[in-house]
């Protein structure tokens, strides 16, 4: 198997570290507000490496964070409890958008159930022990407002900081003051928060006091930063192990994963953290980036007002397969319409296969660098093994709910005031009165129904637009 690996900027053969299983993790959602279509196609291309990996028997143990302590889960904490919310109430307020996210991959047919999830909040004494660590090793110092991470003192032990992004990243660059946000630009090279003293007024009652124990080194109270959580996480969910692939967006290239490198191989060596790193390229949406002040902005939820919510997250799902995972995906709402319609063509189609033939699937196209494009174009091509390809594509969905857009209704199943239309349609038809006909052609549709005439009459169907 190939990847691309994104810290030495080429295709590299993936070999596991520990031969027997592949330990894949991948950046989780920050549980402040609803995932967006960009978030979930990140999530679905993770999948698609999982699955890849797991058809491949590389047996993958796959481990995903969920932020649900920083900047923006406080605020909408505080927004909606009041100034002196509590971590209980952070618990709550994230809890509902995580029970959402969790909904949402299920509608894209990411296999969830295989994901060990692990809440930040839940490992707090954890986090706490890694900074005292580090600070132990002088990596990190203790300020009036918190706890940092000295990017200088890891420049004078390990020497790489910013490989991620590229070997001439610090050229140029003056390592500055502290930077207490959690997300900030590549321009403001800055010691980076580990840990964060609390602060009444922008955090109401949200902190924890030291729960590490240490004798030498105190935790203020306060509240892990964003970078920290990852690289514990990581070495909690693979028992101490290094990490085989790291997936996330682009996006989290600079500052969140190149933070994660400098916290980890500082206090476990160069190369004891992760060896493949995995991105993912950005969604943008009818050509430009996504934002709700453009009026481009969708979440699963806005694509279920489309069609049903039972297909309209396996329809954006194949839309994603038609788009490899380093290219910039651009999403239209009629090709998320067109990419029901190949869909549904698709079953229809495997279902009148000859069930005679056989030919595997082509594993290898899946293999090389993920090449989940050309591995769906096998999958139309050999429609017999749709079932083989579909362990790794991922495109489960009961055939009568797609199918229900498509089938010819009865008269029984349709609105009285549809059948009369139709009956009206007919009348015209048959004395030749086709204006008529193509004026009752318009009002059956602006009813949401559809007229196919064909050499058994008219039949009617649910209308599929935007």
């Amino acid at each position: 198997m190939k990847l691309y690996n994104t810290l030495t900027k080429k295709i590299e053969e993936f070999k596991p570290i520990n031969p027997g299983h592949v330990n894949l993790y991948t950046c989780g959602p920050t549980v402040y507000n609803y995932a967006h279509i960009g978030n979930l196609r990140s999530y679905i291309l993770a999948d698609l490496l999982y699955r890849t990996l797991k058809y491949s028997k590389l047996n993958p143990i796959w481990v995903m964070n969920i932020t649900d302590v920083d900047d923006k889960t406080i605020k909408g904490t505080i927004e909606k409890y009041g100034k002196n919310a509590t971590v209980d109430n952070l618990r709550e307020f994230t809890q509902f958008y995580l029970d959402e996210f969790k909904k949402d991959l299920d509608e894209v047919n990411v296999l969830r159930k295989e994901i060990t999830f692990y809440r930040v909040t839940d490992v707090i004494p954890q986090i706490q022990k890694f900074i005292v660590d580090l600070v132990k090793k002088g990596l990190a110092y203790v300020a009036e407002d918190g706890i940092y991470f000295s990017i200088e003192k890891y420049q004078q032990n390990i020497g790489d900081y910013g490989e991620l992004v590229g070997h001439k990243f610090l050229e140029g660059k003056k390592i500055g003051a502290r930077v207490s946000v959690d997300e900030y630009e590549k321009d403001n090279l800055s010691d980076f928060v580990l840990w964060k003293a609390h602060n009444p007024e922008t955090d109401g009652q949200i902190f924890w006091q030291d729960e590490c124990g240490d004798n030498e080194i105190k935790i203020m109270n306060g509240r892990p930063g964003w970078h920290i959580e990852c690289s514990v996480i990581n070495r909690i969910g693979f028992n101490g192990e290094p990490t085989d692939i790291h997936t996330g967006g682009v996006d989290l290239v600079f500052p969140h994963h190149t933070n994660e490198i400098a916290q980890s191989q500082a206090l476990f060596g160069k190369g004891n953290f992760v060896h493949h790193w995995f991105h993912s390229e950005h969604l943008l949406v009818d050509g430009k980036k996504m934002a709700k002040s453009a009026g481009n902005f969708y979440i699963l939820k806005d694509l279920e007002k489309k069609i049903a919510k039972k297909i309209a997250g396996v329809s954006f799902r194949y839309l994603c397969l038609q788009t490899g995972y380093q290219e910039q995906m651009n999403f239209v709402l009629e090709n998320f319409i067109g990419a029901l319609h190949n869909l549904a063509s698709i079953i229809e189609a495997q279902r009148n296969e000859d069930k005679g033939k056989t030919t595997e699937c082509d594993l290898e196209m899946a293999q090389n660098n993920l090449n989940i494009p050309q591995l769906l174009a096998g999958m139309n091509k050999h429609l017999t093994e749709y079932k083989e390809y579909n362990q790794i594509l991922g495109l489960d969905v009961d055939s009568d709910e797609v199918q229900y857009y498509f089938r010819p209704l009865e008269d029984w199943s349709l609105p009285e005031e549809v059948v009369n239309l139709k009956n009206q349609r007919r009348i015209a038809r048959e004395g030749k009165n086709f204006a008529k006909s193509d004026e009752l052609r318009k009002q059956i549709e602006d009813l949401d129904y559809e007229v196919l005439d064909t050499p058994e009459g008219q039949k009617i169907k649910r209308k599929i637009s935007l």
